[in-house]
């Protein structure tokens, strides 16, 4: 049996992801520091767990229902385990019992544990795992899986949300994840102009570059270490452990390199099946994904249902606002309770309404499960307040810049929650600054640049059919857990020579942690040499990469941790001199006194000396929302506006996003490269839901599980993003003052890109993501 020290990979991923490039200058807090991976990712030669290798490896595959409903009868494995090279087959039957003594599945899942990692008895979505064999070659692992032989009685799959609270239950804990019947102010107030209008979210598949892959190994003591992308090693530790039916302790999770990630990287019954092959067979496992078991593996973004009514005086100030939102959670609930509270606590926007009524449901069906994805429920809602108002725009004759403004929300406004916005909320400025910025040539005046046309040079339509639209859009969305979720995080920073070694659990999945947990200890021990330690569950909790907490939460304990060890470096220097440490300081690698007595070199001090500490971060308590859907549920809340530039043929309905232009709130701006990368990678995950991006089912079957099916944008599809503001009112609650920067571009995207294209063509633009047929003019 093989020793986790025999896992290998072309290339060492604590040696590669963390180095610092030579050429970099930028030192400490507020530098446009260059990302720690980008160079090897460049280079290609960036480690990822599908590059994984280990002595005696044995290769796993899933056998998925093709059915979205569907009771299990009988599984023959015997075909399987006849064919030369198949280890070992596992079904439900292979995990821990439940409660009652039978199996079950060993369900699990974020936050309720409601999914079988194996279906047992009933599969409740097209593509969920019902069993898995371990080979010694990846193509007989795939034939084996495929010759398990299961019978099912087939099952009426439901796949409209709203048939959800008229059929017979599809699990044991019913159909209604959650009900949130929001209520403040009068609810017989009526404005002056009413409009109305339903809207329609399509489903948004995270679709990673790379798909999800993994390695485990046995342990002598019976247990199992895991390599994988994980974006929570100690939440998926923990919860593998309780599917095994083991102790936490004997199971070692290893981060490695995650390529991106925009909701949860894995589902657990991923990890949880490539464990028990391992722990079956007593030898290494590894497991890659197809691109089309990806599609069915991970779960994607809520579609949604929303039906909203504004109430507005005269001057076009909101009166009311009503609304219903439904959210599709899928066949399980995942972490739909979560963007449930979300989608209803920010239903009116970042604009200030002194009444409002909204439902908002979460519930089951047999489509694949909905899950964590960036600015989930506020994305939904987002789209439908903002063409709210612009229809209100419309009917009251006011710019839709201008009627934004009229309603705009400030620091110390109520929520609908009845919760205080206490962090700055610069929403009237934000507007401003879109306003003041200029906008981008028409094509026509430039005979060079036909092929910016829609369609593109030589194309069917007629450049005589082009029709700009401009269009605004505002939203919020919330950062850290909601609803009295514990965050916390753990950091330990130790110092040995001129050289400082970061240790927490906070994975970089693409947020740039890593570089930001470099430069807060550059800033704070002016040591320029930090590096980043690997990530696994044998260190202290840091939580789950979301929301922006890491930045928050684990950029916090890094920078505790160091103040920690500068006060250790300092004080003996400070007594030698009769002084107190608040009068040295560190400043480009020099400790200096007050008087400027003091001139030391970082590096001097530090000769000979090995200094540690940890610390750790934990944001003030949030509560959850009530009966009426009132509570102070969240921490802080980021805040963006965005002005899109379309051209649309409204003969053929091809629409090109030309411009997008964006002011965030940040709060501080710590790495001013990496905010304006990340706002230009949220720009285009928004424009891709706005036009392309679509995971199609029919009677719950998912119909485009391919990158050839399910449209991404490109190069081509992506527009110039210009940053028009980056507002820095520091939030004095927050660590170092700043703000998640990735989500809430993401959220406002859509909005802005529909109301663009409802600018350029009149038409009333009530889905996304927006079809060809919805452009079309006469």
């Amino acid at each position: 049996m093989s020793s986790p020290t025999d896992i290998s990979s072309p290339t060492d991923l604590s040696a590669v992801a963390t180095e610092e490039p030579k050429d970099a200058e930028p030192f400490g807090l507020g530098s446009p520091a260059l990302r720690t991976d980008a160079l090897p990712k460049a280079l290609g030669i960036y480690p990822y767990a599908a590059d994984l290798w280990a002595e005696g490896l044995l290769w796993g595959a899933v056998l998925r229902s093709p059915h979205p409903h569907a009771r299990i009868v009988a599984v023959d494995t015997a075909p399987a385990l006849a064919l030369p090279g198949v280890h070992a087959v596992v079904t439900a039957a292979d995990l821990p019992p439940g409660p009652e003594g039978t199996p079950d599945g060993a369900p699990s899942g974020p936050v309720t544990a409601d999914r079988p990692i194996l279906a047992c008895g009933v599969v409740r979505h097209h593509g969920e795992p019902v069993a898995a064999v371990a080979a010694d070659h990846p193509d007989t692992a795939r034939l084996a899986a495929a010759s398990i032989v299961v019978e099912y009685e087939l099952l009426e799959a439901v796949s409209d949300p709203e048939q959800s609270f008229n059929v017979p239950p599809l699990h044991p804990d019913g159909n209604l994840f959650r009900h949130i019947p929001l209520r403040t102010g009068d609810p017989e107030a009526v404005g002056e102009v009413v409009v109305e209008g339903l809207y329609q979210v399509g489903r948004q598949d995270p679709a990673p570059l790379g798909s999800e892959a993994g390695l485990a190994v046995p342990r002598p003591d019976g247990g199992v270490e895991l390599h994988l992308s994980s974006t929570d090693p100690h939440g998926d530790r923990d919860r593998t452990a309780a599917c095994l039916g083991i102790e936490p302790d004997r199971v070692r999770l290893v981060v490695t390199g995650v390529p991106g990630a925009t909701s949860d990287r894995e589902d657990l019954s991923f990890q949880v099946t490539l464990a028990l092959l391992a722990l079956r067979t007593g030898r290494p496992v590894k497991m890659v994904l197809t691109r089309e078991e990806s599609f069915h593996a991970h779960t994607s973004r809520h579609p949604a249902l929303l039906r909203y009514r504004h109430h507005a005086d005269a001057e076009g100030k909101l009166v009311k606002v009503e609304a219903q939102i439904l959210l599709d959670g899928g066949a399980y609930a995942d972490v739909s309770a979560e963007a449930l509270a979300a989608a209803a606590a920010f239903s009116v926007g970042p604009y200030v309404c002194p009444n409002v009524l909204v439902d908002a449901w979460a519930v089951r069906t047999n489509n694949p499960p909905a899950g964590r994805m960036r600015g989930e429920g506020a994305l939904q809602t987002c789209f439908a307040y903002e063409s709210q108002l612009d229809q209100l725009a419309v009917q009251l004759g006011i710019d839709p810049l201008e009627i934004r403004r009229r309603n705009a929300m400030a620091t110390g406004d109520p929520m609908p929650t009845g919760q205080a916005v206490t962090c700055p909320a610069p929403v009237a400025a934000l507007l401003d600054a879109i306003a003041e910025s200029p906008l981008p040539a028409l094509p026509l005046d430039d005979p060079e640049a036909e092929w910016l046309l829609p369609g593109g040079p030589g194309g069917a339509g007629d450049p005589a059919a082009i029709r700009r639209g401009i269009g605004y859009a505002v939203g919020m969305v919330h950062m850290l857990g909601a609803e009295g979720e514990d965050e916390v995080s753990t950091a330990t920073v130790r110092v040995s020579g001129n050289h400082a070694t970061v240790i927490c659990a906070a994975v970089d999945v693409g947020q740039g942690f890593a570089t930001l947990a470099r430069q807060i200890v550059q800033s704070v021990l002016g040591v320029s040499e930090v590096y980043v330690a690997p990530v696994d569950s044998d260190q202290s909790v840091a939580g789950p990469s979301a929301r922006g907490r890491h930045t928050w939460v684990s950029g916090g304990a890094v920078e505790r941790a160091a103040l920690m060890v500068r006060h250790q470096l300092l004080q003996p220097i400070a007594a030698n001199f009769g002084m107190s440490v608040e009068l040295l300081t560190i400043a480009d690698g020099k400790i200096t006194s007050y008087d400027g007595v003091l001139g030391m070199p970082v590096g001097e001090a530090l000769e000979g000396k090995e200094l540690w500490a940890t610390a750790q971060c934990r944001p003030h308590p949030t509560e959850p929302l009530n009966e009426s859907g009132q509570g102070d549920a969240f921490v802080s809340i980021a805040f963006c506006a965005m002005r899109a530039v379309v051209d649309v043929d409204i003969e053929l309905g091809a629409v090109r996003v030309v411009d997008v232009t964006v002011a965030q709130d940040v709060g501080r701006a710590l790495n001013p490269r990496q905010i304006e990368d990340r706002i230009e990678a949220a720009v285009a995950h928004g424009v891709g839901l706005a036009l392309l991006e679509n995971l199609r089912t029919e009677n719950g079957r998912i119909l485009n599980a391919s990158l050839t099916g399910y449209r991404l944008p490109t190069a081509l599809d992506t527009p110039d993003v210009r940053i028009a503001a980056l507002l820095e009112e520091r939030d004095v609650v927050a660590t170092f003052g700043a703000k998640a920067v990735s989500a809430v571009p993401a959220v406002v995207a859509p909005a802005a890109v529909a109301a663009a294209v409802r600018a350029a063509t009149g038409l009333p633009v009530g889905r996304l993501p927006i079809l060809p047929e919805d452009a079309i003019v006469g």
